[in-house]
């Protein structure tokens, strides 16, 4: 069956490597800070200006002035810091970000990535995804599989405004665990009970599939 989003942020987190500095974008990336792994130490950071985030507070234990670039509460780590917005983008252009969460509407099979623009709909703006893709060592995207009408949003080109072009190098899905490749999108592990043929046909993009592939495992 499809993953939760909680269990995406749960395969996300096993991407991290003790040291990184990682930033989480919006929606199902925020939640990677409460799965961890055990003595993997990194540091989040916040393009609001916070650097040290720790996971979402308990009920009862918010505190309303500590607050992610996603308007959410969350706890701040010992030796936590607060700066204003132009350090923090001097941290992400500076290239200081090891890798970059991001949720996406829409990714190509050469890595691109639409994820802040749904024309004719309303939009807050585009944050800080487009300085984040540019300059982030590694990018792992957040995300559902296809739509609620059962339409891909693996593609074989976005048609989504871009976020940013051919910078996307993993994906989890509800549905798989793909890297992106020159030859397009290769699947690396499936979602418990979901088969190789429920990933083809929910993939509109290249999908190169080799040997035989896992179930993810929780």
């Amino acid at each position: 069956m499809a993953l939760t989003k909680e269990q995406i942020a749960q395969r996300i987190a096993r991407e991290l490597k003790d040291g990184y500095y990682v930033n989480l974008g919006i929606g199902i990336p925020t939640l990677v800070a409460n799965y961890i792994p055990e003595g993997v130490e990194v540091t989040l950071q916040s393009e609001n200006g916070m650097l040290g985030i720790g996971p979402f507070p308990l009920k009862g234990e918010a505190d309303p002035d500590l607050i992610n670039a996603g308007k959410q509460t969350v706890t701040i780590l010992p030796g936590g810091s607060f700066f204003d917005s132009t350090l923090s983008f001097a941290m992400i252009r500076g290239g200081h970000v090891d890798l970059t969460v991001l949720g996406a509407f829409e990714v190509s099979d050469k890595g691109d990535i639409a994820s802040w623009k749904i024309p004719g709909k309303m939009v807050k703006g585009m944050g800080g995804a487009m300085d984040l893709v540019a300059a982030a060592k590694n990018i792992v995207v957040a995300m559902q599989h296809t739509s609620k009408d059962g339409q891909s949003k693996l593609l074989k080109e976005c048609t989504l405004p871009l976020t940013g072009v051919a910078c996307v190098k993993k994906i989890v899905s509800d549905l798989a665990v793909i890297d992106v490749t020159d030859q397009g999108f290769r699947l690396l592990e499936r979602a418990p009970g979901v088969s190789v043929e429920d990933i083809i046909k929910a993939t509109e993009g290249r999908l190169i599939v080799e040997g035989e592939i896992p179930e993810m495992q929780f």
